[in-house]
């Protein structure tokens, strides 16, 4: 069972005590369904985490498994074994997408609340503006997931969240308003979250990082990343062993050093992804389903060429065959063997060794090819899956000099998809790199039907939003 629930429980049932309140996210909103006032701080907080709480439960899960079952280095069972033909989705993958669609709008929905009754409430101006900069953290984070999976989107915000039916707007009108409230979320956002599970002004700053990436503004993505790694607000934790990566992902961690924004669980509130991990008799999930839906085999390309010596790799994989044969690979990155109710792993959204890395790729395509810098900082995220001191010249070091622009580039891809596999990273950055199906025919050997690239807009949305065509509006295949 997690540890962290115990003294969790501790330190709030202290702060209840003595000062009314918590140091972690709770999603207990009250009244968000209704356009209320909001008079008081405890109001809007409550309300605020009520935005969570859409994309932190089940509706969600499909993000995660749709998401992975997608790249080159996983594969996919039951309903998600078809992704792996790459012929198209299925149906029960679409029906999927769906809920997907309606946990980020219903997420947007909250957020729109909050956005539109905080300038009326009775609280410092000060204050005002931090909850509505984390409103519009999510909100962008919202549409970023949004846009990337679907492209044009509706735009919904809380001038127009009582209007049914609007149209697709543009992918770059869905940037601008992404780009707009990350800005506003990185002025008024306070260096430390409210609570573990909320976003900083850092945080933000690192999504807009990212955005300014998939759009290819690789100026200011570098700039963005540089200014939270200067800011040494975060650091790498250190590993000597494979099984020290359970500092980064084990169930029982509150939080550590390279935690950029984590979407935050307990054993009492679990995971329920983790559903999908693991199989009777492994020893690492001895709750729920069973249903054991990621694996790999031996001889897929992107564990072959990845270095036995590589303590992510050592820590990652471990051998159980699953009706498919003896070379077939499971996933331990994230391991409960001890919880009872749910997995109470946290999802990593953001971490630091992303953040190296997304400078190292903006600086390298600014400058025409890899900086000093920019090895170094690619250089640091190797050295600590190699158990080295990350700030450390270390033997697995490499050297700018033998790479130029497109070698650098694929070196950062090859170390993304080390340090971040089962972070719902490969997928999109394979997509955003026009990588995919190159990579998908070295890797399982079958040509990607492209429009896979995209997802359909669902039917929950067109069957009452008129201003949506189900065939002139609808994403190329479907």
């Amino acid at each position: 069972m997690k540890r962290k629930w115990f003294y969790y429980n501790i330190v709030v049932i202290i702060c209840m005590l003595f000062c009314g309140c918590s140091d972690m996210l709770e999603e207990h909103p009250k009244a968000i369904a209704s356009e209320t006032f909001y008079n008081t701080e405890d109001e809007i907080t409550s309300a605020l985490n009520g935005v969570y709480e859409p994309i932190h439960g089940s509706k969600f899960t499909s993000y995660f498994t749709l998401l992975e079952a997608c790249p080159d280095n996983v594969y996919g069972k039951g309903s998600l074994a078809s992704i792996s033909e790459y012929k198209g989705f299925s149906s029960a993958n679409i029906t999927n997408m769906g809920s997907v669609w309606t946990a980020l709008y219903l997420s947007i929905r909250n957020a729109n609340v909050v956005i539109d009754n905080v300038p009326d409430a009775i609280v410092p101006e000060d204050k005002k503006n931090q909850f509505l900069g984390e409103a519009k953290f999510l909100r962008a984070f919202d549409y970023f997931n949004l846009v990337r999976l679907w492209a044009g989107v509706p735009i919904r915000t809380e001038e127009n969240m009582d209007v049914i039916e609007i149209p697709r707007s543009s992918q770059d009108d869905v940037y601008d308003l992404i780009l707009e409230d990350l800005e506003w979320a990185e002025t008024y956002l306070p260096d430390k979250p409210r609570l573990l599970g909320t976003p900083s002004k850092w945080t933000a700053k690192t999504l807009l990082a990212d955005v300014y990436l998939n759009i290819k503004e690789w100026e200011k993505a570098r700039d963005k990343a540089k200014e939270v790694i200067d800011s040494e607000a975060y650091s790498l934790v250190e590993v000597k062993s494979s099984d020290d990566f359970e500092n980064i992902y084990g169930a029982d961690l509150l939080t550590s050093s390279e935690e950029i924004f984590y979407f935050k669980y307990t054993d009492q509130k679990g995971w329920e992804l983790m559903n999908f991990f693991h199989i009777t008799g492994d020893g690492y999930k001895p709750y729920g389903n069973n249903w054991y839906s990621f694996y790999t085999y031996m001889d897929n390309p992107f564990y072959t060429e990845w270095d036995d010596l590589d303590l992510r790799k050592q820590h990652l994989f471990y051998a159980w065959d699953i009706g498919l044969g003896d070379n077939t690979l499971l996933f331990k990155k994230y391991i409960d063997p001890n919880g009872t109710s749910g997995a109470s792993n946290d999802w990593p959204i953001y971490r630091y060794p992303e953040l190296l890395l997304i400078y190292a790729e903006a600086a390298n395509e600014v400058n025409g090819g890899p900086t000093s810098e920019a090895m170094e900082c690619l250089n640091k995220v190797r050295r600590r899956g190699y158990g080295y001191a990350p700030g450390t010249p270390s033997p697995v070091d490499l050297n700018a000099g033998n790479y130029n622009k497109n070698s650098f580039s694929e070196l950062v891809l090859r170390e993304r998809g080390y340090e971040m596999i089962l972070e719902c990273k490969r997928w999109l950055d394979l997509l955003r790199t026009g990588l995919a199906g190159e990579y998908i025919k070295k890797g399982k050997g079958v040509d990607l039907n492209m429009s896979m690239s995209l997802w359909p807009i669902p039917v929950v949305e067109t069957n009452y939003n008129k201003a949506i065509d189900p065939v002139k509006d609808q994403n190329p295949g479907y």
